[in-house]
């Protein structure tokens, strides 16, 4: 059919009458676009690669773009005709798009006439820096996404005010000062991912979310997960699911409650952070606790049964694979994490910068998200087996006393505090209505709200910036259970600009009165060690 069509999807269990559908449309279309070209009439193409003028300017290089965009178009086509398993079609599409966006004209030399145009402007000094950043990307092992040396953690970046006033070989506790005459009296712990760094939290003053917290009059806590690296020679390695919940977790929720002086407080949980953060909760909840008196997560799965994209990389063999290779402690390194997420996005993690950098010599200009993105984390392989398992394979959480937690079994329904749940519209890594699913779980779910954007920029959104929109019941309206995700959808009002003051203004009627900032932070038990952003965040993993 065509030379960009793999020659593996032939054997695809395509009905003949389809697949004859599908040839002859492919093989008119394609006549078609061949006497466009001829006569000069082939339209613009409307893809983002390949709006440069060069790319119209001639017409071999404008047919090949048609061409390789009807090619993509109609193996979507076959695979959707296929006779195939849900799973399995999904997975050829995701297969489909990784070879679409690979064989793309922008990502070569020879197909690309823009980076030609350019290699021939600046005399080829435009090929010469795009070898260069590829040798340098080549000596770091990855793809770089932005100038990393424009930023450093603890000087432009992680440096809201505050001290580590705990920490153990799992994590540090990093409590803030207060920027207010005033604060709230319940203090709020932040629980982030440890699969990334917790940062993405607290970029740059304009953007932090944790300042702004602070600045709103909160009393902040936050975990600052260690990064394992190989040569660490205590038990890190061997750390556990449990180890984190009752080691990290519930025992920064005792810390936090010392220092303050509270008996109960209110937690934050980001991501996984977030699913950390329930299962936590419901194990103390068995044990007869109840240290969290009002709780938030953001863009966090507790039903797995809707996973997404990553469903491609899910089943019993993977599974089984890391059972065996963790089995005994190790490592999940930074590397093979951030490449599986890079490829969930090729085209906007991989291949551009590939064309962009590679072909047009271009440097990436600084960005602290995409150096916050580069700044990956390892984890424990216990940890992550038991986590893959149970959670995106076998979806264990959402069965009451499935999941067993040091001898005990957890039950998330049992969670009846207060709860606001936050999902972001476009996010890849937790669909909207998987997080939705949480308010089903959660017996008080108070507020559910619907942030534009992604899992990163749809809730790092600063009201200053005044940027996007989001969904959400009107203030003091009832969050109905009953209600699909589209019916809620339905029902909610879109609202311009920040979720964060709908957030905070939630979470002020959960913390108390205000009374007067501490002059001092920490207490005779837990004394600061070292000042914010402290060490653990600062250490990096190896290429």
């Amino acid at each position: 059919m065509s030379p960009y069509l793999p020659s593996a999807l032939s054997i695809l269990a395509v009905p003949s009458d389809r697949l004859a559908a599908i040839r002859s449309g492919y093989l008119e279309k394609a006549a078609k676009l061949v006497a466009q070209a001829q006569h000069g009439t082939l339209p613009a193409p409307t893809d983002r690669r390949f709006k440069d003028p060069a790319w119209s300017s001639n017409p071999l290089h404008l047919l090949n773009v048609h061409l390789y965009l009807l090619t993509v178009q109609t193996l979507r086509e076959l695979v959707d005709a296929a006779q195939l398993d849900d799973a399995v079609r999904e997975r050829l599409h995701f297969v489909v798009m990784q070879w679409a966006e690979a064989v793309s004209p922008a990502n070569y030399l020879v197909t690309n006439p823009q980076a030609q145009k350019k290699a021939i402007e600046t005399h080829g000094q435009s090929l010469a820096q795009g070898m260069q950043l590829f040798f340098n990307d080549l000596q770091k092992g990855r793809i770089s996404h932005t100038d990393e040396s424009a930023f450093k953690v603890g000087q432009n970046l992680a440096v809201t005010p505050g001290e580590v006033v705990y920490e153990n070989p799992l994590m540090q506790l990093i409590q803030y000062t207060p920027q207010t005459e005033t604060v709230f009296k319940k203090p709020l712990l932040i629980v982030p991912p440890c699969i990334n760094k917790y940062y993405i939290l607290d970029l740059q003053q304009q953007n932090s979310f944790v300042r702004h917290a602070v600045d709103e009059g909160f009393t902040v806590f936050l975990i600052s997960w260690r990064n394992p690296l190989p040569d660490d020679t205590d038990n890190i390695h061997q750390a556990t699911w449990g180890d984190y919940l009752i080691h990290g977790i519930l025992h920064a929720t005792d810390v936090v409650r010392d220092v303050t002086g509270q008996d109960q407080i209110n937690a934050l949980g980001f991501c996984v952070g977030g699913t950390m953060l329930a299962t936590a909760l419901a194990l103390a909840k068995a044990r007869g606790n109840q240290p969290v008196a009002a709780l938030t997560l953001l863009t966090s799965f507790l039903d797995f049964s809707d996973t997404g994209i990553m469903d491609v990389f899910v089943d019993e063999l993977h599974a089984s694979i890391r059972d065996q290779q963790f089995a005994a402690g190790g490592l999940m390194t930074a590397h093979e994490l951030a490449t599986t997420f890079s490829f969930l996005r090729p085209g906007e993690l991989v291949w551009n910068y590939v064309a962009d950098g590679y072909l047009m010599g271009n440097a990436p200009r600084p960005f602290d998200l995409l150096y916050w993105n580069a700044d990956s984390t390892n984890l424990p392989g216990p940890f992550f087996a038991w986590y893959f398992r149970n959670t995106y394979l076998e979806n264990n959480l959402v069965t009451p006393g499935k999941v067993v937690i040091d001898g005990i079994p957890v039950d998330l329904t049992t969670l009846d505090m207060p709860a606001y749940v936050y999902a972001s519209q476009t996010d890849h890594i937790v669909p909207w209505k998987a997080a939705y699913a949480s308010t089903s779980i959660l017996p008080n779910t108070q507020r559910f709200v619907l942030g534009a954007s992604g899992h990163i920029a749809g809730v790092i959104n600063p009201p200053a910036r005044k940027r996007r929109n989001y969904w959400a019941f009107q203030p003091g309206a009832a969050h109905d259970s009953s209600l699909s995700a589209d019916e809620w959808f339905q029902a909610a009002t879109e609202v311009p600009g920040s979720w964060w003051p709908d957030w905070m203004q939630w979470l002020a009627g959960h913390s108390g009165e205000r009374v007067s900032a501490p002059t001092r932070l920490g207490n005779t038990r837990y004394s600061p060690i070292e000042p914010a952003p402290g060490r653990y965040v600062q250490v990096r993993a190896v290429s």
